[in-house]
């Protein structure tokens, strides 16, 4: 087969362990992000595709202008960006599976966290250009952590904020009130998660149930001394509320590593704002998790190739 890894942007697919095995089948991975018709020009050749998480979507319009693809491989089970019923129509398949590594992005979660109430970014910067100590950084001791989404991931942000010696404070479904409960944490409404939170953290995936989910009259509630952390996705956020709640000063301060647009382009309105911590969507971007992802995207190639596909998502 001919296949495509697409956004392979540190060029890592042919350096991972198992990639011998793909040795019989001509592989060819492209390190930037192209949509559309610009996509499906590049696809055109190809029998099989391998989609790193969602970087790129595979609507119908683009599923339709390929002649060649038999075979999607998707890393993590997330196929929202995938048309499925464009694919059943022209008889290709799509295999997703192997799950994300929630501590890599727990871990960057943090990073995002102390970095910017400790203003980290600001004092390199300061310190190259000859400075020293320019800002007054914020401790987390004592302070309450805001958790919306108490599944794997969120149930690790917490744990970590419970050894910073943070109150944490979780919102979301029933069952993930019951078992932050047993975990000690305090279950709290909507409305108390975004009054009383001094670094809240979102842990939603994306779906329609959570699409635009954070209103900007909840932005609003927050201190202005709050930092917002979202290192879930940018769509759970309403188009334009968290760029626009800066501006106005409640959160005083958001770390982002997700955006509508990926590559981001410098025209974003969060990246030029001084209270925003942007990174480039780097939370899963740590070489275990990207072993495991494309291990399973191999085995998923192989078994394909083999006339025995796996993971097949309906």
């Amino acid at each position: 087969m001919r296949i495509a890894v697409l956004d392979d942007y540190q060029d890592a697919f042919r350096r991972t362990a198992g990639f011998d095995r793909l040795a019989a089948h001509a592989v060819t991975a492209f390190r930037d992000t192209v949509a559309d018709e610009a996509l499906a020009d590049r696809l055109a050749p190809f029998e099989a595709v391998v989609l790193i998480q969602q970087r790129t979507r595979l609507p119908a319009s683009v599923i339709r202008a390929l002649p060649n693809l038999r075979f999607v491989s998707q890393t993590g089970r997330n196929v929202y960006h995938v048309d499925l019923a464009a694919c059943r129509e022209r008889g290709i398949v799509v295999s997703a599976g192997g799950a994300g590594n929630p501590h890599a992005v727990a871990e960057f979660t943090w990073a995002l966290i102390l970095a910017s109430l400790r203003h980290i970014p600001e004092e390199v910067a300061a310190l190259r250009g000859g400075g020293w100590q320019t800002t007054l950084g914020v401790g987390l001791h004592g302070k309450a952590l805001g958790i919306w989404g108490y599944g794997r991931l969120g149930r690790l942000v917490a744990g970590i904020g419970r050894a910073f010696g943070m109150r944490v404070l979780v919102h979301g479904r029933e069952g993930s009130l019951a078992r932050a409960a047993e975990d000690g944490f305090e279950a709290v409404g909507r409305e108390a998660l975004f009054a009383r939170s001094d670094v809240l953290s979102m842990h939603l995936a994306l779906n329609d149930a959570t699409r635009g989910i954070v209103s900007a009259a909840d932005l609003a509630r927050m201190k202005p001394s709050a930092l917002f952390v979202n290192t879930s996705r940018s769509g759970i956020v309403a188009a334009g509320a968290l760029a626009a709640a800066l501006r106005a000063g409640r959160p005083g301060r958001a770390a982002v590593d997700v955006f509508d647009e990926e590559p981001t382009p410098p025209s974003e309105p969060l990246i030029g704002l001084p209270n925003a911590l942007c990174t480039p969507h780097l939370g899963y971007v740590e070489e275990s998790t990207y072993a495991a992802l494309f291990g399973v995207a191999i085995d998923q190639l192989v078994a394909f190739a083999e006339g025995r596909p796996i993971n097949v998502a309906e």
